[in-house]
């Protein structure tokens, strides 16, 4: 009679992720994006980060999983010339995480 084991994925599911807000500007449009993304199963943190500039131009929303972080994966937010890092604590795998951002750009 030992405690019952909790699977992550199933916990991380049963709650909606939180969206840090920790700056006063973002990307138009980026915002009901992610929190469409929060609504999502096995999404834990989303935290918008630094906003830079391109070089090239990016006539439409695109969020790209850039590189693995401990605990999830940093993904850019590119619109015009502007990007936007977003950190997503997650335990999905990438390709799960991008059928994630997919569902979410597009609702």
């Amino acid at each position: 009679m030992g405690k019952p084991t909790v699977d992550p994925l199933r916990a991380a599911s049963q709650k909606a992720a939180r969206l840090v807000w920790n700056h006063s500007t973002h990307l138009s449009g980026l915002i009901p994006i992610l929190e469409r993304l929060c609504h999502q199963d096995g999404i834990q943190t989303v935290t918008p980060g630094v906003i830079g500039r391109a070089r090239g131009h990016c006539p439409k929303m695109q969020l790209r999983v850039s590189v693995p972080i401990r605990g999830g994966y940093k993904v850019i937010a590119r619109q015009g010339k502007t990007v936007q890092e977003v950190f997503i604590l997650t335990p999905l795998a990438q390709s799960e995480l991008e059928t994630a951002l997919a569902i979410a750009m597009k609702s």
